[in-house]
C-alpha cells in the first residue's frame, strides 16, 4: 500500500492516505504499524471512505524518539490532532486497536470535536483498567516486565524466545521481530508502556466519551479480559454498542477480517 511522509508534532510520520468521502482514521497498537489494517483498508475504500492510517510515533517507518517522556499521553493526543490538521481533516471516524485504542479513547474524551464516532478493538476505556479484576492484573504481567531497563535484552534473548511465546507465535510474529530489530525500534515501542503505566497511579483521569462508540473484544485474547470492554459502557455518554468476536486472538482484525469489517461498516453507517 502506498504511503507518504507527513510532518506533525515536529516528527515525520509514515501515513497511508487514500480515498474520498468521510474520513476513517485507523490507529494501530503494539507491536504493529499501519500494516495491521491491510485487511480493513480495501473494504473501507470500496465503501466510499477516505482512509488515513499512520505509523504512530515509535513504530513502522515513522520517527522513533528514544526518550520515555516523548510517549506521554498528552503528546500522543497532540500527534493525532496534528496528523488530522496536516491531512486537512477537521473530524474523523476513529477505528483503533490495542495502544491505538487507548489513545483513541483519550482523543475522544479530550478532543470530542475531532471524533465523529469511535470503534475500539480489544482495549476498553482507560479508567476500567484501574478497577479491573485479579484476572486482568494477572494477564497484564508483561506491562511490569516492560518497565525494566533491560526488557529489550530479555525479549530479544535466544532468538526472541520470550517474545515469540508471549505473542503465542502468531502469524505476524516474525514480521514484528524484523521491525523491532531495527535500531532503536524496540526501545521506542516499549516507551509507550514506560511513559504511561505507573503502578502507583490509581486512576487514568480520562473523562467519559461523548461520541457514539462500539467496543469489540475477541474470545481468545490472552492480554485483556472481556469485562474491561463491557464495563466501558459506564464511560460512554453517547450511544454504546458491544460485540464479542469469537475464535479470534487479540489481533481480531487479522484473524477474522470479514466479521470485523462487517461490524465496522455497519457501525459507521449508523446501523
Amino acid at each position: 500500500m502506498p504511503t507518504k511522509q507527513l510532518m506533525a508534532s515536529g516528527l515525520t510520520f509514515n501515513v497511508f492516505d487514500e480515498g474520498s468521502g468521510d474520513v476513517v482514521l485507523l490507529l494501530h497498537g503494539f507491536p504493529d504499524s499501519h500494516h495491521v489494517w491491510r485487511r480493513q483498508i480495501p473494504e473501507l475504500l470500496r465503501a466510499g471512505y477516505r482512509v488515513i492510517a499512520p505509523d504512530l510515533r515509535g513504530f513502522g517507518q515513522s520517527d522513533k524518539p528514544q526518550a520515555k517522556e516523548a510517549y506521554a499521553i498528552p503528546t500522543l493526543i497532540e500527534d493525532v490532532s496534528a496528523l488530522l490538521d496536516a491531512s486537512n481533516v477537521n473530524a474523523a471516524h476513529v477505528v483503533a486497536h490495542d495502544w491505538g485504542a487507548t489513545l483513541a479513547w483519550c482523543v475522544a474524551a479530550v478532543l470530542p470535536e475531532r471524533v465523529k464516532s469511535l470503534v475500539t478493538l480489544s482495549v476498553g476505556h482507560p479508567e476500567t483498567f484501574y478497577t479491573s479484576s485479579i484476572t486482568q492484573r494477572e494477564k497484564s504481567w508483561y506491562m511490569l516486565l516492560f518497565q525494566f531497563p533491560n526488557a529489550e535484552q530479555i525479549l530479544a534473548a535466544d532468538d526472541w524466545q520470550l517474545f515469540r511465546e508471549w505473542t503465542r507465535n502468531h502469524s505476524e510474529t516474525d514480521k514484528w521481530i524484523e521491525a523491532l530489530s531495527a535500531p532503536g525500534a524496540l526501545t521506542a515501542a516499549l516507551n509507550w508502556y514506560r511513559a504511561t503505566i505507573d503502578p502507583a497511579v490509581k486512576t487514568s483521569g480520562i473523562p467519559s466519551v461523548k461520541a457514539r462508540t462500539m467496543g469489540l473484544w475477541s474470545s481468545a485474547d490472552h492480554y485483556l479480559t472481556e469485562q474491561i470492554m463491557v464495563d466501558s459502557k459506564r464511560h460512554v455518554e453517547g450511544p454504546w454498542r458491544y460485540e464479542r468476536v469469537e475464535d479470534a486472538s487479540h489481533w481480531m482484525q487479522l484473524d477474522r477480517p470479514q466479521l470485523v469489517n462487517q461490524l465496522i461498516l455497519e457501525f459507521l453507517r449508523g446501523n
